[in-house]
């Protein structure tokens, strides 16, 4: 009877050491490649107003030698949005800026705005993964920094606008938008004071009022989130989270890298923030740290939202 009782036990180690090793190689030589396109209504748009076509990226974490990632992301010009939002976290290398120019090289000309994420200001490191249950918003120290001003440069040659605490606003297909935005919320860079006063100094200048209002910020903390909706945004944008990028299947999220709930890592959602609600589009992401090259459960996205007017 011992011998049966090591026997099983035994097999019931070689079990989970093979159901391991089997999700490792799935999570990081194949899910992590399996980039996938979510789609989503949203009512917000005016009565009367046609479609417009959203494309949200973020965190694509770029190095030079991705180019299946590169590839990928280029054929979206396909889809001929009518806005793009790049909520960050798009160098992912110190050489990873000729990646995101062939990536991009397609969405000249398309009106943009994006933010910037904590990797777009510094290079990725390699982390303990138990840190992410605690908090790590604070900047470590010797971290490499990246050409940001390059990166910048980039975006703007695309005809893009920045909303790194600033604002901007633009008509697409006869329909007024203002755009509010801050900078990275995560190494708290993102200032709403600043963004606040630049949003009411745009409202109360000439013109009519926007017909809808969109914050965007690369990292959804709640702080943040709260203040764009009591701001009035009708839909916010963001990403950083990686949707907890190893996921439990039929649990979700182990963590979320900030204090946003679970169950909001990922997808369209309702933020309310007691008073006022907005549409909430948190991007998984279409990549990894070169340090963590692993997603499981969890592939890597890039958002096409679709407005329409409120029913």
């Amino acid at each position: 009877m011992p011998g049966l009782v090591r026997g099983g036990v035994r097999s019931a180690v070689n079990a989970v050491a093979a159901a391991g090793a089997a999700a490792t190689v799935w999570g990081t030589l194949i899910e992590r490649k399996a980039f996938a396109l979510r789609t989503a209504t949203v009512p917000v748009l005016p009565a009367g107003a046609d479609p417009i076509t959203v494309l949200h990226l973020s965190d694509i974490h770029m190095a030079p030698w991705q180019r299946r990632k590169q590839q990928w992301i280029s054929e979206l010009a396909a889809l001929q949005p009518d806005l793009i939002v790049d909520t960050g976290d798009n160098l992912g290398h110190s050489h990873a800026l000729m990646g995101i120019r062939a990536a991009f090289a397609g969405f000249a000309g398309v009106p943009g705005v994006y933010v910037w994420g904590s990797n777009d200001y510094f290079g990725p490191q390699a982390k303990n993964p138990l840190r992410y249950f605690g908090d790590i918003a604070a900047t470590p120290p010797d971290l490499e920094h990246l050409d940001l001003a390059a990166l910048g440069e980039t975006l703007d040659g695309l005809g893009w606008q920045s909303l790194n605490n600033r604002t901007s606003s633009m008509v697409i297909r006869g329909v007024r938008f203002e755009f509010f935005g801050v900078d990275d919320p995560h190494r708290r860079f993102d200032d709403l004071a600043a963004m606040g006063s630049e949003l009411d100094a745009l409202r109360a200048g000439p013109g009519p009022a926007a017909d809808v209002s969109i914050g965007v910020a690369h990292a959804p903390y709640r702080r943040v989130l709260d203040d764009f909706t009591s701001r009035g945004a009708d839909v916010i944008l963001a990403g950083h989270t990686h949707g907890g990028q190893v996921c439990v299947p039929g649990y979700g999220a182990l963590v979320t890298n900030c204090d946003i709930p679970r169950e909001q890592v990922k997808g369209l959602s309702i933020w309310n923030d007691g008073t006022r609600a907005s549409w909430l589009n948190v991007s998984a992401g279409l990549g990894t740290s070169i340090y963590a090259p692993v997603r499981f459960a969890c592939r890597p996205e890039a958002s096409l939202l679709t407005l329409i007017p409120v029913s």
